[in-house]
């Protein structure tokens, strides 16, 4: 039987070059993406690793207490703590580290490194003025004073700066413009991913980043002979532990080492997903081709069982053949991974995002997970045509009496369909009347019942959907009769084939209605809820200087200007967050919905949003108690209640009343309205005043709703482009369905070239089925896809109040424009192989 399953596989290698590409494509996706996250991964580990080169223990400031009535405070690391760790037995050297963000222009005015990646430190001298450890000069020297600065050695390269020139940066909003005194290199992880560091002298950075006189760490070296333990056991010894904690290098290393682990694993399960889609597109196509093939070797499989093969020895024989294909397409397919995770690496090159050196990782579990995915989705593919083989009756195989399914099991398929889909609808719509979060799980339920019911039900859906076909396939005569025909004569191969679309067009269809009716609700919330003529934040998200607030009211015609600030909070033994803002404009610069009492903010009275009243059952003119971050209390009087949305939400006061309670008072964006609104020229006053700065975001409203549709659009297109795997493999099975069909139906084809029907006759025939089975395949999918988009929609609509249905007419045109290509493409091959059969050897045939 072994021998036998190995000379079929050798016999049909045309037939099953289909199967093994599927399956070949969906495994190096899978392969692709494990050698791609675990190479980053690895990369980014190893270089973060060199930077706890230089240190053994790291001391980091502690929280006070977070009471009931105050909030909790950070401690400071003073000089003479640093002092005190630096007399420890043990310890050779230590370094106070001062950091935070700092943006530095190119040339041409743009930001260097992405924002997040932008970063700004201390270069640490010490009580002798020695050199920095940590970053070794290769031009220049240290810098001194606030107008001298040091970069790193790739930020200078990429820039083109060099020792001497001066540079514009900004660590908060303001433009500074210090020299270059050194360049350096360095083994920071967010340089080699692309970022930039700035180094200051340690008072500069000190001041820059609001922590005059303190250190955000302080980095101990153990002397030789030393141990990390030991050396923390001493500093343990002498740093109060409700001030500072200490902790080794070897644990920072293997805590960055996790963190890197966990943000590749959500790329790697998003990237993982789409290959899992791929591979169940794929399993159709092996389904499809197996069923095809055994059907065609019934009356050879009925004489094997004839002459005392079992049932077992027959499903095993389909299986071994399933084995051969899967281990090719598996070998072939991690292969390809592996040339995809090299080519997804250079292209995050070519895209501008700087990746570590490293080596690439093909790890023993990439290979096994390689090699079992593809085996395994064949062998289950394979198992039940395999199964419906050997149950066969040899006489019955041998008279072919089998061929068409019984009454009862299509009773059994359209029941179980029918029990599935509803059962799925019925999730789907109880997840609606959810909560945001709380209807997540049960709707990815629900759409998981849906598909696999209306796959069960496809058959039976063919036909009808089919027929409403007919009106336009009776234009193409004689050939469109046949098309429809054929595409109903097997209702469960049509399905199958049609199903592998259905998949890839639902979830493309899907992200298309969430993605356009989030745009519009954006839109909507942009326009309604602000006023002002322009925002203005940090391209990071960082906060601002309030000096930005003071420059822009000074710039001609700006009438109304507001910033708008956070700070935490407590009441009723709960901490919340204020946002403090113009009292006196804020009114000219938002539009919010009252619901409750008058929008009024200054000195005790302040407005809230519906959820925080609701919350503490405040309304107009209710009276409470805030606790404020330096633990003075103060009773404000609600004047107002409003409707929260995403642009604004929170307790509103007066910064008058708030800012004395904050230690370092930083805005969070500034809101700006002016005389003539917004305009080319308004706005590049506003930029000119804030000195052009890279690092700062004037934003009208339309720029805001841009820049969160840009976001949008990437992932979008981002998903579009990993669905086209699922749309290459249903096209994959088109194809070969057809083929098999052709090959099946030579003798039919051969009678139809004889009795009259010539070769474009034969060629539109089956071109005219494809497309037909392609866009049936389309029909669900864009129908399944609105719903889903719906049923989403609904339950973002519980978060966000102006959410909006809106259908992409136009783009589901053009989905299902693509289902018909797909269709047309796929025919090519079957139809130019079914017009060039020879019509005496194709009616000999059996």
């Amino acid at each position: 039987m072994f021998r036998t399953a190995l000379r079929n596989v050798f016999a049909h290698k045309a037939r099953l070059l289909m199967t093994v590409l599927a399956v070949l494509l969906g495994v190096a996706f899978v392969s692709g993406t494990l050698v791609f996250t675990n190479t980053i991964s690895d990369a980014y580990q190893k270089s973060s690793a060199k930077g706890f080169d230089q240190v053994d223990v790291a001391i980091h400031p502690e929280s006070a207490a977070d009471t009931g009535d105050t909030l909790g405070t950070t401690h400071k690391l003073t000089r003479p703590l640093l002092d005190k760790a630096a007399g420890v037995p043990g310890a050779a050297s230590v370094i106070g580290v001062v950091n935070g963000f700092t943006a530095i222009a190119d040339k041409d005015g743009k930001l260097i490194g992405g924002g997040f990646q932008s970063q700004g430190g201390n270069y640490w001298t010490g009580k002798d003025g020695g050199k920095d450890p940590r970053y070794p000069l290769t031009a220049g020297h240290a810098p001194h004073g606030t107008g001298e600065v040091a970069i790193d050695a790739e930020t200078a390269k990429r820039a083109g700066y060099k020792v001497g020139d001066t540079i514009r940066l900004s660590v908060d909003g303001p433009v500074l413009k210090p020299v270059v005194t050194g360049v350096f290199t360095t083994d920071d992880g967010n340089v080699a991913a692309g970022g930039s560091l700035a180094l200051f002298d340690t008072a500069t950075a000190q001041k820059l980043f609001h922590s005059a006189g303190s250190y955000d760490e302080i980095d101990v070296k153990a002397a030789p002979g030393t141990s990390q333990t030991a050396l923390r056991d001493a500093l343990d010894a002498v740093v109060p532990k409700d001030v500072a904690s200490t902790t080794t290098g070897r644990k920072l290393a293997a805590d960055q080492a996790e963190q890197i682990s966990s943000a590749m694993s959500g790329m790697k399960t998003g990237l993982l997903v789409f290959a899992g889609i791929a591979l169940f597109v794929g399993t159709f196509i092996i389904a499809n081709t197996f069923t095809m093939l055994v059907a065609q070797r019934t009356k050879e499989l009925a004489l094997l069982r004839a002459v005392g093969a079992s049932r077992r020895q027959v499903t095993r024989s389909v299986l071994i053949e399933a084995f051969v294909v899967g281990a090719v397409a598996a070998v072939g397919g991690l292969a390809a991974g592996i040339g995809i995770g090299a080519s997804m690496r250079s292209l995050m090159g070519t895209l501008g995002a700087t990746v570590p050196d490293g080596p690439l990782v093909v790890s023993p579990g990439t290979v096994a997970t390689a090699l079992l995915v593809g085996v395994l989705i064949t062998m289950l593919a394979a198992w039940l045509p395999g199964r419906r083989a050997a149950k066969i009756p040899p006489v019955a195989a041998m008279s072919s009496v089998h061929a068409k399914a019984t009454t009862k099991s299509l009773v059994l398929r359209n029941s179980t369909g029918a029990l599935f889909s509803a059962a799925g609808v019925a999730v789907v719509l109880y997840a609606t009347t959810l909560d945001g979060s709380d209807g997540q799980a049960p709707m990815g339920l629900g759409a998981v019942l849906l598909i696999i019911g209306v796959f069960v039900l496809t058959p039976l859906l063919s036909r009808p959907m089919i027929a409403a076909a007919a009106p336009v396939l009776r234009v193409f005569g004689i050939s469109g009769k046949l098309a429809r025909q054929n595409s109903v004569r097997n209702p469960r191969r049509t399905a199958a084939t049609a199903s592998a679309l259905m998949i890839g067009l639902t979830l493309i269809t899907g992200m298309t209605v969430m993605a356009g009716s989030l745009q519009k609700s954006i839109d909507k919330m942009a326009s309604s809820a602000i006023k002002a003529d322009y925002v203005v934040s940090m391209a990071n998200g960082n906060s601002l200087s309030p000096d930005v607030e003071k420059k822009l009211a000074a710039v001609d015609g700006v009438t109304a200007i507001s910033s708008l600030r956070n700070a935490p909070s407590r009441i009723d033994r709960q901490t919340e967050f204020l946002t403090g803002v113009n009292g006196a404009t804020i009114g000219e610069l938002t539009d919010l919905a009252v619901t409750d009492g008058s929008f009024r903010v200054g000195g005790t009275r302040v407005t809230v949003d519906s959820d925080i009243a609701k919350a503490h059952g405040w309304k107009a003119g209710s009276d409470f108690r805030v606790s404020y971050e330096d633990g003075r209390k103060e009773s404000l009087t609600v004047a107002g209640v409003y409707e929260a949305n995403e642009v604004i939400r929170g307790i509103i006061l007066d910064n008058a009343t708030l800012s004395p309670h904050q230690r370092d008072a930083a805005d969070m964006q500034v809101m700006v309205k002016t005389a003539g609104g917004a305009s080319a020229a308004t706005k590049d006053r506003l930029e000119k005043a804030l000195g052009d700065n890279p690092a700062v975001k004037v934003q009208d409203r339309q720029d805001i709703s841009n820049d969160i549709a840009k976001m949008f659009t990437l992932m979008l297109n981002m998903l579009y482009g990993l669905l086209a795997m699922a749309v290459i493999v249903a096209v994959l099975g088109v194809i070969n369905t057809l083929a098999m069909s052709v090959f099946e139906r030579s003798q039919e084809i051969g009678m139809l070239r004889a009795i009259g029907l010539d070769r474009k006759g034969i060629k539109r025939m089956v071109r005219l089925e494809s497309l037909v089975i392609s866009l049936f395949g389309g029909v669900l999918g864009v129908g399944l896809g609105v719903f889903f988009g719906w049923a989403a929609g609904q339950l973002l609509g519980s978060r966000m109040s102006t959410y909006e249905l809106v259908l992409p007419w136009g783009r589901m045109a053009v989905f299902l424009l693509l289902a018909g290509t797909v269709g047309v493409l796929a025919a090519l091959w079957p139809a130019r192989r079914a017009a060039r059969l020879n019509m005496l050897t194709a009616i000999k045939s059996e």
